[in-house]
């Protein structure tokens, strides 16, 4: 499949439904063979069908990035398979509502497992692979969430103030050795994320906050992970904070 991408491999995690999805379809639709981690079996053999039908080529690698091991193994696993990893997209996320007091330590864990020290598991796994064949990309999805905190959302917005440290951390650290690392921080994006909220009244404040009418798309990001991806490699756009038009806070 000829693209901007072409010969590239590609792993996104989170990849069945949402960012992590509409990335994937993108990468593959440039060119890139995908490596494709979820948790939801299903999503993904269907994607994968979905990528071979365009043209393209795709492995289904199941699994949970809070797990380390099945992270580092998702790496690993693309590796093996198609011989390199040139771009992590690291979408996989979820979001809870809730603060210091009125959310459990359990629910707290969940979401920093998750969204911060799931993406520093397969990002410490995909360094060395990079390292060997000269460089590489690793795009890390955020949210505003990670600008502005939320007192009704602190884990999500935790873990994502977090994930910002991590990401310019690891840009300083590896930059000298070709790769590069972005952060992508979209504002409301019509995606399931909702439906994990465990309070019934938030979680359909949420559904209602990326369900308006001037939300964004999952490909509107997709096409910002495009472009930092398709970039020459003397270029790092290390960061992109992306929202939907209609919305005009200063922060």
């Amino acid at each position: 499949m000829a693209g901007s991408l072409a010969g590239k491999v590609a792993l996104v995690t989170g990849a069945s439904s949402g960012i992590g999805e509409a990335a994937a379809l993108a990468l593959a639709a440039a060119g890139a063979s995908v490596a494709l981690s979820a948790r939801r079996v299903d999503r993904l053999g269907r994607l994968v069908d979905h990528i071979h039908a365009m043209g393209g080529q795709a492995i289904a690698l199941p699994g949970d990035v809070a797990v380390e091991a099945e992270a580092s193994l998702a790496v690993a696993d693309t590796v093996d398979q198609f011989g390199r990893i040139d771009i992590l997209v690291n979408s996989a996320g979820v979001i809870q509502s809730g603060g210091v007091e009125s959310l459990s330590l359990d629910e707290w864990r969940r979401v920093i497992d998750i969204n911060l020290l799931g993406t520093l598991y397969t990002c410490k796994a995909a360094i060395g692979p990079m390292k060997v064949q000269g460089g590489g990309d690793i795009i890390n999805i955020s949210s505003t969430a990670g600008r502005r905190a939320a007192g009704l959302f602190g884990p999500y917005s935790t873990s994502k103030f977090g994930l910002t440290g991590l990401t310019e951390s690891l840009r300083q650290e590896v930059g000298g050795a070709g790769i590069r690392v972005a952060i992508v921080e979209p504002g409301a994006t019509a995606t399931e994320v909702a439906g994990g909220i465990s309070d019934p009244a938030m979680r359909q404040a949420m559904e209602h906050h990326v369900g308006k009418d001037s939300a964004m798309q999952p490909d509107d990001i997709a096409q910002a992970i495009l472009f930092i991806a398709s970039l020459p490699a003397r270029a790092n756009v290390s960061q992109i904070l992306i929202r939907p038009t209609a919305d005009t806070a200063a922060m």
